[in-house]
């Protein structure tokens, strides 16, 4: 069967997925309380195998999370039937793209699919709550179509693993890896299809150890992910016990003011990760332990979010890369990311930002990097509101050349502008 009706069976049984969901939003008194073990009971019993059990749950888990849990066990089996059907039609999909040579994983595609189920529910379910179930029904779909392994900056826990799991769901394999040259490393070997890396926080600016290493990875960008940062108190004791609290720099110096107003004879002590800090809180709570970041760490050891959003800035956001051998195709919403070093001539760097604004393309970022080769040489990293291909950019490249002693597309991507949730 070709591949453009495999996705018409695809859509029609997204659409009815949909109206199950829809059903469900408008029939409150049908909707399910959790417990997990009777939950993955009732799955089991209902499912044929052609999900694995762990991607059955953590689609449901999503399902029951935006309050559309359902009890008639009739509409139940159809739901998760629909589930197993879709997953034959993704199989076939994942044998006729390694047959045509073509990427399983396509981050522009993935974006078009959610906007237009989030049109189909008609308000009645939110766009967070459609992201978040499709995000674990995709998950279970990459995992069978391919073994997908993604990368990221490590430990468990971390707002990158958080990050990680936001675009890919639970159903693929994370492998943490402790540094950003590891990532790139692991991504460049073949061990991971992907990596992700933080490239930007709205509050603490650009995270140079990730621009420094696109100047020699041949590694494309082919997504971006946009994260609100929420971080939390957490600890395994009740509020006014807690003693001392355990996080990394960086949070602290987020939550600055609200431990001088809330905890401010606490003592803090860094270490090296927000995951760090909750196993410290769960083995030293007897001692007053307590620890902030965010809800998934939290979720790792077993310990209570005491309160949540306990960052001065509440609209503290960090944007996130996907990073894998291959960018993306135009979707006439995109974002490219580029990397030069201008001539040493007078007036270079103004004649080379110059080619951007000639074309009319606007140029959303700038940052400059020590090349590390010759003293007071820089390399210039830049965000420009278009595609690579697209006819302006070429051309504005075909200027820039004249006014640079290298030039390097780092890739194009969607450019996404809705936050994930950390759920």
């Amino acid at each position: 069967m070709p591949l453009n009706d495999i996705r018409k069976k695809i859509d029609a049984i997204d659409s009815q997925l949909i109206q199950i969901l829809n059903e469900q939003a408008n029939n409150p008194s049908d909707h399910a309380a959790f417990v997990e073990s009777e939950v993955r009971s009732k799955l089991n019993s209902i499912s044929d195998g052609r999900i694995p059990e762990d991607s059955i749950f953590f689609i449901y888990r999503e399902i029951i999370s935006a309050g559309l849990g359902i009890t008639n066990e009739s509409k139940l089996s159809k739901l998760v039937q629909l589930l197993n059907d879709r997953a034959d039609c993704v199989h076939i999909v994942g044998e006729i793209k390694k047959k045509e040579g073509l990427q399983i994983y396509a981050p522009e595609r993935e974006e078009s699919l959610l906007r237009k189920l989030s049109s189909m529910s008609d308000g009645v379910i939110s766009e967070k709550s459609i992201r978040a179930i499709y995000r674990e029904i995709m998950s279970a779909a990459l995992a069978l179509e391919d073994d997908l392994k993604i990368a990221y900056l490590g430990p468990e826990g971390t707002w990158t693993h958080q990050a990680a799991i936001s675009k890919f769901g639970h159903s693929v394999e994370y492998l943490p890896q402790a540094n950003f040259s590891d990532v790139f490393e692991c991504v460049n070997h073949g061990d991971a299809s992907y990596g992700v890396v933080p490239i930007e926080n709205s509050t603490e600016g650009a995270v140079s150890h990730t621009l420094d290493l696109f100047v020699d990875s041949p590694l494309k960008i082919c997504a971006q992910i946009l994260m609100r940062i929420e971080n939390g108190l957490m600890a395994d004791i009740d509020r006014d016990a807690i003693k001392t609290l355990y996080s990394h720099p960086q949070v602290f110096g987020q939550c600055k003011n609200w431990i001088l107003e809330n905890l401010p004879h606490a003592d803090q002590v860094e270490v090296s990760s927000t995951t760090k800090a909750a196993c410290i809180a769960k083995e030293k709570a007897g001692e007053g332990a307590a620890a902030m970041g965010g809800p998934l760490a939290a979720e790792m050891y077993g310990l209570t979010m005491l309160e949540s959003g306990v960052q001065d800035n509440s609209n503290n956001t960090t944007r996130f890369l996907v990073i894998g051998e291959k960018t993306c195709p135009p979707t006439g919403d995109d974002r490219t990311s580029l990397l030069f070093s201008v001539k040493d001539e007078p007036g270079s760097l103004v004649k080379a930002l110059q080619t951007f604004e000639a074309q009319s393309i606007n140029m959303s970022k700038i940052e400059s990097r020590p090349s590390k080769q010759r003293e007071w040489e820089y390399y210039f990293y830049v965000d420009v509101s278009a595609h690579a291909e697209d006819v302006n950019v070429v051309k504005a490249l075909e200027e820039l050349k004249k006014h640079c002693s290298m030039i390097k597309i780092l890739g194009s991507y969607q450019d996404i502008k809705i936050s994930n949730t950390t759920n």
